[in-house]
């Protein structure tokens, strides 16, 4: 079982800068991927980054490309989401997600990727 604690979020202003983290307790060998997710009112829960535990690669969503940047420290089995220009549309709850699948490709971002999930932090652009 794994837990994962975010923390980070908050309210800035459009074009400002934000950075996530998510801690990763418990059984955390099980890990292949990591990712962040965001939740607007009334809207799916879309993917946003995700990478992989043991290379490091990562994907991202054509939303954020370029503006977002998820990194990991597998020393403290953390990951971290630097979210900068940021958007009134980058708004709603961000969500920590862990899954045991280490490849590659469109699925690191599909929700059904991952079995752990976050409480989530939110975010407010205005």
């Amino acid at each position: 079982h794994v837990q994962l604690v975010e923390s980070g979020g908050g309210s800035v202003q459009a074009g400002g800068s934000l950075r996530l983290s998510c801690a990763a307790l418990g059984d955390t060998s099980r890990i292949g991927s990591m990712a962040w997710f965001r939740q607007a009112p009334g809207k799916d829960r879309e993917g946003l980054a995700s990478i992989t535990t043991r290379t490091g690669r990562t994907t991202y969503a054509d939303s954020v490309q370029g503006r977002f940047s998820i990194s990991q420290d597998n020393a403290k089995n953390t990951v971290t989401l630097q979210m900068n220009s940021l958007k009134p549309e980058d708004t709603g709850m961000h969500y920590c997600a862990a899954g045991p699948n280490g490849g590659t490709g469109p699925w690191c971002l599909f929700r059904d990727a991952y079995d752990s999930w976050g409480q989530g932090t939110q975010v407010t652009v205005s």
